[in-house]
């Protein structure tokens, strides 16, 4: 069963009369367990009593509905202290479950009713728990946002000139209310900040909370130059100095200043990506590459790497794919390779880069939510 607040039990009673424990064993843990919710009220709220919702409707968001015993504890709590409609929402439940559940709650809203759903986590690639650092960390965002003073501004998207060591760089700097973090896109192969498949990408980043930078690495000239010779676009070196600069350059953008820092880069930009990373490991909190060239990377410096990163590459990309493989042992950070079945390169085939945003998304939220960041960047050479 599950247990909530004020007291509230509830009970999968099919399970307790096939198992029929004695009366002593389910206090033992009943108070077991109100200890445990008692520890977790502490420091998730840190002192703070709970929202009031008399009157007022509440949606309650579930990652799945196997027994459903947990959302009923919630609904009863809910309804207790007076919420004048409750909605309950989840991505997967067992269809059973979910007729008793609309019983229970105002509206019931399951994206996908498997008819064998045993648990909830096998509905989920990851399922790994979340453990009470992040809770709180999401929560302390929460509360930071609410108490800023005054009126909290709409999205915001300028253009902005970013100054390196060796050129200024346009870039298009977008961001959300209560942003998160902060996304530095590092394009490679004769890309732009123009790009279709990383502004789709950025696009599903902003909508998450966070606040994406897309920016052209090269000058205007050495776009030109690039162009005709396809030279500066494999030059790693120049490139990763860019986006170390970049990093740096972030401290004079009032908008973003003090998020933490995720690098999403794309083909050579994403070997860009991971050399800065390396360079700067105290201020780059997560790396995502997209069909990256991690092989034009020393092992040496991949070694390097203290951010968590995600290479993601299409199942038809078997080149790409297999330099990935060799890469793979050479990262000491944590790393997790993403195959998106059926799509090549350039992920153009139908659903493959919504796939792209969709990891890209959950990785950020994973590792750059919530993640401490240096009182001052540091302007570093790869």
């Amino acid at each position: 069963g599950a247990l909530g607040p004020d007291g509230v039990v509830v009970w999968n009673d099919d399970v307790v009369r096939a198992v029929a424990p004695a009366a002593p064993a389910m206090d033992e843990v009943l108070a077991r367990e109100r200890a445990e919710l008692a520890r977790r009220e502490a420091a998730y709220r840190e002192g703070r009593g709970p929202i009031d919702v008399a009157g007022r409707v509440v949606v309650v968001v579930d990652d799945g509905l196997a027994t459903g015993a947990t959302a009923r504890a919630a609904l009863t709590w809910l309804r207790g202290r007076g919420a004048a409609r409750v909605v309950l929402a989840a991505p997967v439940g067992s269809p059973d479950v979910v007729a008793a559940l609309r019983r229970v709650a105002d509206e019931v809203v399951v994206l996908e009713q498997p008819d064998d759903l045993r648990a909830v986590g096998a509905a989920y690639e990851d399922f790994a728990p979340v453990d009470d650092g992040e809770v709180a960390a999401l929560l302390a965002a929460a509360r930071r946002r609410e108490a800023r003073p005054g009126p909290v501004p709409p999205t915001s998207h300028r253009s902005v000139a970013v100054r390196t060591r060796d050129a200024v760089l346009a870039g298009d700097l977008v961001v959300p209310r209560g942003a998160t973090g902060v996304v530095v896109f590092a394009h490679g192969s004769g890309s732009s900040r123009r790009s279709p498949r990383n502004r789709e990408v950025a696009r599903v980043l902003e909508e998450a909370g966070f606040a994406t930078l897309l920016l052209d690495l090269l000058s205007e000239r050495e776009a030109a130059e690039d162009e005709s010779t396809g030279r500066l676009r494999f030059d790693v070196g120049l490139l990763a100095r860019r986006v170390a600069d970049t990093i740096a350059a972030l401290d004079d953008l009032s908008e973003v200043r003090g998020l933490p820092v995720g690098l999403f880069g794309a083909s050579t930009g994403a070997a860009a990506a991971l050399v800065a990373a390396a360079a700067l490991p105290d201020e780059v909190a997560a790396v995502v590459s997209r069909g990256g060239r991690p092989d034009l990377v020393a092992p040496t410096t991949l070694a390097r790497v203290a951010a968590p990163v995600l290479l993601i590459v299409g199942g038809d990309d078997p080149d790409v794919l297999a330099l990935h493989r060799q890469v793979l042992p050479h990262l000491a950070v944590e790393h997790r390779l993403v195959v998106v079945p059926g799509a090549t390169h350039l992920f153009e085939e139908r659903g493959a880069l919504a796939s792209v945003a969709i990891a890209a998304r959950d990785w950020f939220r994973a590792h750059l939510v919530g993640a401490s960041l240096p009182a001052g960047r540091r302007r570093a050479a790869p």
